[in-house]
């Protein structure tokens, strides 16, 4: 995009219900359509391939700038990779997550093997740019394989108990995918899940750890930093 035209240049609708829409599709379960009817709830008359342009269009870019903005994540960081069936076929989704469950990065792939974990590893790395203190996987020799030539000082745990952590974090796709009836192409459900992963973890504080009144100030200070750089005003 041209940095020097605003970020919805040329929209017709203003950025307050562009990002109150894409926050809509990317934080809970719902269908363009579903998203559709809830605006004309509220008199905003628009169609749903409206709503699909949005996210493709202003997702990335939302999840790029929460990225930007967000605080060095932790230095443990749990792998894990789960199969999707896209049209038929296997493809292998890599996940990595530090230890408070924030979504560091994720790739899809259609080999689980030593060139996909390496592969993997260096997009980690070159998008975080620094070196864990410790890394945890299951036994997926692949995993280990990768670390020896790329990450050979670090701790390398592969105790499957202690990836729970990573292994939890595919249920929210899971639940996407089935809501989506599966994804189209290797290179939609890598776009959409990583702006999915991004956005929807910004707003799962951990609800269960905190009490009401941090996680009501948690949240409002998350709304807050939403605004800011999706560049609008709470729409509602």
């Amino acid at each position: 995009m041209n940095p020097s035209k605003p970020l919805y240049h040329r929209r017709r609708f203003p950025s307050e219900i562009i990002s109150y829409c894409v926050w809509l599709y990317f934080r809970f379960a719902l269908s363009y359509r579903d998203i559709e009817e809830i605006m004309a709830s509220r008199g905003v008359i628009l169609t749903y391939e409206t709503v699909r342009d949005w996210t493709q269009k202003f997702g990335g870019i939302y999840a790029k700038r929460l990225r930007y903005r967000a605080s060095r994540p932790g230095d443990r960081w749990h792998l894990d990779e789960v199969y999707l069936s896209i049209n038929g076929k296997h493809q292998y989704l890599w996940r990595a997550v530090d230890q408070d469950g924030e979504v560091l990065d994720i790739l899809v792939q259609p080999r689980r093997n030593k060139k996909a974990a390496k592969k993997f590893f260096r997009k980690l790395l070159k998008g975080l740019q620094y070196a864990p203190r410790a890394i945890i996987t299951d036994k997926l020799g692949s995993y280990a394989a990768a670390k020896a030539e790329l990450l050979p000082n670090v701790e390398h745990i592969q105790d499957k108990r202690s990836n729970n952590r990573a292994e939890n974090s595919h249920q929210p796709t899971r639940e996407r995918e089935r809501r989506m009836r599966g994804f189209k192409s290797a290179g939609q459900a890598q776009r959409f899940l990583a702006s999915f992963g991004v956005i929807a973890s910004f707003f799962r504080p951990g609800r269960h750890l905190l009490a009401a009144k941090n996680y009501r100030e948690i949240m409002y200070r998350r709304f807050m930093q939403w605004t800011e750089i999706t560049d609008s005003c709470p729409a509602f």
